[in-house]
This record gives C-alpha cells, sequence and structure tokens, in this order.
C-alpha cells in the first residue's frame, strides 16, 4: 500500500476501458456565479429521497413548521429524515408524482409557506474536534445528508464502516454534458468544502485524501489548490476528460488502479468516495447545524432564456424553477431531470426537487433532438467497445428484451452503471439502459417477494417448532404426573381400595344406565304409537269441523237474508232477545263441559310423572276415573243439546199461535235454522272438549287402554249422527 500512496503522489494515474467524449456543452451555464431562486408558494417534500426505506412521518396535516424542523425520523437501518424547507403549513400528505425514471407517485408533504423562512433554533459545532465519532455520525444522519452526486447513498452508512481506509477520494468531477453545478460550487465555497472534506478525514482516517477534478475545469481546480494549502494529506487531481469518468468505480480505478470486485463496494478495497456537494452539506450541518434543505441546481438548455445555476430549496416544483428562469416550452416539449446521457424525462412539471436533482435540462430540437424509431441489432459491437464495466450489452439486450433475467445476471446485468454510453453509441437508435434498468427492477421485485416467502417459511416453520415442544412438554408433564401419582399408590393401600370403590361405582351406574334406557326406549315405542293415532284422529275431527262450519255459514247467510225480505221491524227485538237467550244456554253448556275437561286434566298426570309419584298398581284406577270424567263430560254436552232443541220447538210452536200462517212458517223456518246453527255450534264445542280429554288421556294411558276408547268415540260419534237426524226431521 505504501507504494500505491507513493505512486498515487508522484501524480501517476491509471485509465478504465471504454468511455465517450460527448459534447460538453458547459459553456451555457458555468459563466454565472450561482443565485437564489424566489421561494414557491408551495414546497412537495417526497418522504424517501435517497437509496434505503424512509423514515417515520412525524408531522400531520395542520401542523404549522419552521425552516430546518425534522419532518420525518429514523427508526430503522438505510432511513433518513427529510426537513422542511421553509416555515409555512402542511396542508396536504398525499401520493405526488417523485424524482424518479418510473414517473411513479410517493409519500409526500406538501407546505404551504408564509414567506417568511424562519428557522428552527440551530445547534451549531465551533469544534467537531471535540465530538465523538459517534456523535458526529448521528448529527449527518440527523441532518439527512445523503450523497449528492446522483446516487443519494446515506452518508452516515459509509461513515459508520469499521474497515480501514487507504484512500478517501472526494468527486469533483462531474463527467455528464450540460451539468455544471459542483464546478459553481468549487468555484465559489471551496474553503468550506475543504472543512467538510476535514470532518470526514476526522471520521475515517484515512492515509490519503485525493479531490479528483476533470481537467476542463481550471478554475475550479486553481480555487481548490489554494483552499488546500498547507494540507499535506491533501491531494488535488485534474484527470482526463472522458465520459464517465465521474462514475464511482471508474474513477476509483483512474486513481488507485484497483477495481471494485462484482458484487462489493469500494471499502473492500479501502477506498471510500464523497462528493464535493455532500462535504459541503456536511459542513453545514456539523458547523452551522443545519440540516440539508437546499442545493444547487444547473437550470440550462437553448429553451432557457436566463440559464445557470440556482441554489433551490428541495420540494420546489419543476415548473416553478422554468417560470423563474425564462423557459420557452418547444413542441414538442422535451425536458429532462439530469444530464443528456443519464438522466430521464420529465413527465409531469409538478415533479419536485430532490436531494439527487442536480440539473434540468430543457434542450432545443435541433440540439438535442430526440431519439429516432428502435431499429434491429446489427452486431456491430460499438456498445462493447464504448462500455466502462467491461460488459457485453448486446448479450445483456436480448436477456433482457426476453425477460431471461436469469441469463442476464449471468452477464454481469447487476454492475452496469447505467452510464448510457452504449445507447450514444448505438447506431441503430435501440436504448438500452431503458431495457437494463426495466431488467433491474424486475430482478428486485422478484427478489423482495422471494425474502418475503423465505422469512413467512421461517416463521411457520418455527411455529411447528414451538408447538410441537410445547405439545412433548405436555406429554412429559402428564407422564410425571402419572408416575407421580403411581407412586404415591404404591405406598399407601387406603388409596388403592378407594380407586376400586370408585371405578365399582362408575361401573354400576352404567349398568343402571343401560337398564333405564331399554325401558325408556320401550316407552318411547308405545309413546310414538299413541301419538300417531292421535294425530290422525285430530286429522278427521277437524276436517269434519270444517265441513259443519262451511255448511253453518251459508245456513246462517240464507235465513239473515230471509228475515230481513220477510220478518217486521217489530218482530226484530223478540228475535234478538231469544237469540241471546238460546247463546246463554249454549255457554252454559259449553262451561259444564269444560269444566268437566278441567277435572279430567287433573286426573290425568303426564308419562313422566306417573313414573315417578303413582306406584304400577294405581294405573287402572287412573284410567277408570278419566273415563268416567269423560263420559260426564258427554252427557252433559248431550244434555245441553237436547234442552236447546226442546227450547227450540216451544218457541216455534209458540209463535206459529202468534203469526198468521203465511208469514210465521217463513219466520219459523228462519228461527229453527238459526237455532240449529246455535246447536250445532255447542254440540261441537262439547265434542271439541270431549275429544281433547281423550287426547290428554291417550298421551298420558299406556296401549292397553285403547279398545275403551274406541267405544267411547263410537258412541259419540253415534250420539251425533241422532242429534243430526233430528234436526234434519225438524227442517222437514
Amino acid at each position: 500500500m505504501e507504494s500505491l500512496i507513493e505512486k498515487i503522489k508522484s501524480g501517476y494515474l491509471w485509465d478504465f476501458p471504454g468511455g465517450v467524449h460527448p459534447p460538453e456543452r458547459k459553456e451555457l451555464s458555468n459563466y454565472q456565479t450561482i443565485s437564489n431562486l424566489a421561494l414557491p408558494e408551495k414546497l412537495y417534500v417526497t418522504v424517501k429521497q435517497h437509496i434505503g426505506q424512509p423514515a417515520h412521518l412525524l408531522v400531520k396535516v395542520g401542523d404549522k413548521v419552521k425552516a430546518g424542523q425534522a419532518l420525518s425520523q429514523v427508526q430503522g437501518p438505510m432511513e433518513l429524515p427529510v426537513h422542511a424547507p421553509s416555515s409555512g403549513e402542511v396542508v396536504e400528505i398525499k401520493s405526488h408524482p417523485i424524482a424518479h425514471a418510473s414517473g411513479l407517485e410517493a409519500e409526500t408533504v406538501v407546505i404551504q409557506t408564509d414567506g417568511l423562512d424562519n428557522w428552527i433554533d440551530k445547534q451549531p459545532v465551533a469544534n467537531y474536534h471535540e465530538l465523538s465519532k459517534v456523535e458526529i455520525v448521528d448529527k449527518l444522519k440527523a441532518a439527512g445528508i445523503a450523497g449528492l452526486g446522483g446516487a443519494a447513498f446515506p452518508t452516515y452508512v459509509k461513515h459508520n464502516n469499521s474497515q480501514p481506509v487507504d484512500v478517501l477520494i472526494i468527486n469533483g468531477v462531474e463527467c455528464e454534458p450540460y451539468i455544471t453545478a459542483d464546478d459553481r460550487l468549487m468555484q465559489e465555497h471551496a474553503a468550506e468544502i475543504i472543512c467538510g472534506i476535514e470532518i470526514f478525514t476526522h471520521l475515517l482516517k484515512p492515509k490519503m485524501v485525493v479531490i479528483a477534478i476533470e481537467n476542463n475545469k481550471p478554475a475550479a481546480i486553481a480555487a481548490m489548490e489554494q483552499a488546500c494549502e498547507g494540507k499535506t494529506q491533501f491531494i488535488v487531481r485534474a484527470i482526463p476528460t472522458k465520459y464517465p469518468a465521474g462514475g464511482e468505480k471508474q474513477l476509483i480505478q483512474v486513481i488507485t488502479g484497483k477495481e471494485v470486485p462484482s458484487g462489493g463496494i469500494p471499502s473492500d478495497i479501502g477506498v471510500v468516495t464523497q462528493n464535493v456537494g455532500t462535504a459541503y452539506a456536511a459542513y453545514k450541518a456539523i458547523v452551522h447545524g443545519e440540516p440539508l434543505v437546499e442545493r444547487v441546481v444547473t437550470v440550462t438548455g437553448e429553451q432557457v432564456s436566463q440559464p445557470g445555476n440556482y441554489w433551490v430549496k428541495l420540494g420546489t416544483p419543476v415548473e416553478f424553477i422554468l417560470a423563474q428562469t425564462g423557459y420557452q416550452a418547444a413542441k414538442p416539449e422535451h425536458l429532462i431531470m439530469g444530464g443528456p446521457m443519464m438522466g430521464f424525462n420529465i413527465p409531469n412539471k409538478q415533479v419536485p426537487v430532490s436531494k439527487i436533482t442536480n440539473c434540468i435540462l430543457a434542450p432545443s430540437k435541433q440540439e438535442l433532438p430526440l431519439p429516432e424509431e428502435e431499429q434491429n441489432c446489427i452486431r456491430c459491437g460499438y456498445c462493447v467497445d464504448a462500455c466502462p464495466a467491461n460488459l457485453l450489452p448486446q448479450q445483456l439486450y436480448w436477456h433482457t428484451k426476453a425477460k431471461e433475467y436469469d441469463k442476464a445476471q449471468e452477464y454481469k446485468l447487476a454492475d452496469c452503471i447505467e452510464c448510457g454510453a452504449c445507447a450514444y453509441v448505438c447506431p441503430s437508435e435501440i436504448p438500452l439502459v431503458q431495457y437494463y434498468r426495466i431488467a433491474k427492477a424486475e430482478i428486485k421485485a422478484e427478489r423482495i417477494e422471494h425474502e418475503k416467502a423465505e422469512k413467512a417459511k421461517e416463521r411457520f416453520n418455527a411455529r411447528n417448532e414451538r408447538l410441537e415442544k410445547e405439545k412433548q412438554a405436555r406429554l412429559d408433564k402428564h407422564k410425571q404426573a402419572a408416575e407421580a401419582r403411581k407412586a404415591a399408590m404404591e405406598k399407601d393401600q387406603g388409596a388403592k381400595d378407594k380407586v376400586a370403590e370408585a371405578l365399582a361405582r362408575v361401573q354400576a351406574k352404567k349398568q343402571q344406565a343401560a337398564s333405564s334406557g331399554n325401558s325408556n326406549a320401550d316407552n318411547s315405542k308405545n309413546d310414538t304409537k299413541s301419538a300417531a293415532q292421535a294425530a290422525i284422529e285430530r286429522a278427521k275431527a277437524r276436517k269434519a269441523a270444517q265441513a259443519v262450519e262451511k255448511a253453518q255459514t251459508a245456513d246462517i247467510q240464507q235465513t239473515a237474508s230471509a228475515e230481513q225480505a220477510e220478518a217486521p221491524a217489530e218482530n226484530d227485538a223478540k228475535a234478538k232477545a231469544k237469540a241471546a237467550i238460546e247463546r246463554a244456554k249454549a255457554r252454559k253448556a259449553a262451561q259444564a263441559a269444560e269444566k268437566a275437561q278441567t277435572a279430567d286434566a287433573k286426573t290425568t298426570a303426564s308419562p313422566e310423572q306417573a313414573e315417578v309419584a303413582i306406584p304400577a298398581e294405581n294405573d287402572a284406577k287412573a284410567k277408570a276415573k278419566a273415563a268416567i270424567e269423560r263420559a260426564k263430560a258427554r252427557k252433559a254436552a248431550q244434555a245441553a243439546e237436547k234442552a236447546q232443541t226442546a227450547d227450540t220447538e216451544q218457541t216455534a210452536s209458540a209463535k206459529q199461535a202468534e203469526a198468521p200462517p203465511a208469514e210465521n212458517d217463513a219466520k219459523a223456518k228462519a228461527r229453527a235454522a238459526i237455532e240449529r246453527a246455535k246447536a250445532r255450534k255447542a254440540a261441537e264445542a262439547a265434542e271439541k272438549l270431549a275429544q281433547e280429554s281423550t287426547e290428554q288421556t291417550e298421551t298420558s294411558s299406556p296401549p292397553a287402554n285403547e279398545q275403551s276408547d274406541k267405544d267411547a268415540r263410537i258412541k259419540a260419534a253415534i250420539a251425533k249422527a241422532k242429534a243430526k237426524r233430528k234436526q234434519l226431521g225438524e227442517d222437514q
């Protein structure tokens, strides 16, 4: 390593393969000092502006914020906070287009500025040498410092590395055409940049610091050499102008002659690189206590009337910047964020400036023609000659276009730095870098999904192992408890006797349950038969009642119409009075039948109660008593019917004597029909009560009493038939 340091000090430079020499066009913006851009009405601060994960949001809509106030907070690795660029109010938190080639949207904090630009209380450090390495790294993290050369890698991660560093390279190459932001920053703020580099040196303790600048920036080289006077550890090195000499891996190769291994990082070979803009931001964060809220942006191109470099607040929309710099839209409009080699088209002018935005290019159609239609690859090999990473771009093109990502990775797709040199020299106008970017994004998405699946699998396996261990632990516990009980029983003879007694009791209960189950099964069979027979009888009774009710309704309607046509008004009162008398008699008969039924229900117990309360030898007495009560109910119903019939006959004869012959016949027929209907109702009520009593008795009596019930139903049917016959005779 000592020989390498000596070789670097001697001024020796190495070279990297490939590279191109596009038109520089830096003179458009390089001759004006850095200006301050006006403050926009609204600032759109993207929550994630770096490589890694977004930090946790701290603010909400309606919050008042000051310049430099943290809008988010770091809670994990590879996170960086963002800060309010100016004072105002948070009016929205929404998805908004971001400064990325994908054109996608991301979480954004919208701040309505108040024009005051009031700052938070800053915490400057006069002498950072008094701070420990951890304290300085924490301050860099809290200030949101990221690489401003284009990658936006968190600066604190690079300086948290425990590996020894031989060479610290400060990248001031700025090889991309049109861009002059770092050039002007070195010319105007060389001392501040050197102070930032000293902070990095304090953290990393490198053996040598090399400030690399392309030889097309003589003013910047002179300013940095002047600022480095007396600092023997610092060397300002002018390197040949060739694109992409500013790439991290290519610059390391030029300065040290070493190559970063595939899949590795510069610290693996003892080298750390930082951008001059990052060094200036670190100086502001540590010495002045100001977080990263603004950066220098080159605004250039022939469609801009005031090209130059401007201090721009992060979150400022591109549209506002163009309006402030005299932009005149071309047809078709062509805007690029970044340079013409590695930049991307701006699909929406509301895209805000972020930490990686170093240039906004508005070229004319003649200055930077739009790409022509893509043609077939002619296998010329120009792309291979131009590739600074020693890759095979045409092979990568075939495999990425066919979505053969496994083969593309075999050809080291991940080592492509997306410099655009291959696309620049391609005679077929193939947008090679776009194919590579899409393939990398899809590979990354697949890898993330695979990692999620693997983590889920690990959690599932861990859960199964835990459940198996818990199960085994329970089994072992039960086994130990059983062995303990067995040992206790062997010592205690009385315990064995108790167990034997308990087993005997259990066996006796099982036998008792089996015998009672058999008897219950027999009773349930008999109950089922009785219930089925009773249901059949009830259905028959319902049909008969419906038929009688239908005939009765028709008879009543005919009688009512006859009375209205023939009977004089003065006889209505008498008819109503007699009808009331008949209803009262019918009620008495129904009450007598109901009383008999109630007595029957009281004497008849349910099967379960009979099993418990009445001995088997008393069943015959209960059945006889129930039969007697049913007979009484039938007799009461027959007596009520007989009395009603006699009363009807007397009333009819009396009316025949009072009224004229022709008129009395019609009245008598009408009243007779009414009385018959009432008599039927009373008979049906009595029959229904008797039937319900019979059903209750059937459900509580065993099948042996079925013959007596049948006899009772036959007698009731005969009595009913006689009553109907008698009524028919009266009608005639």
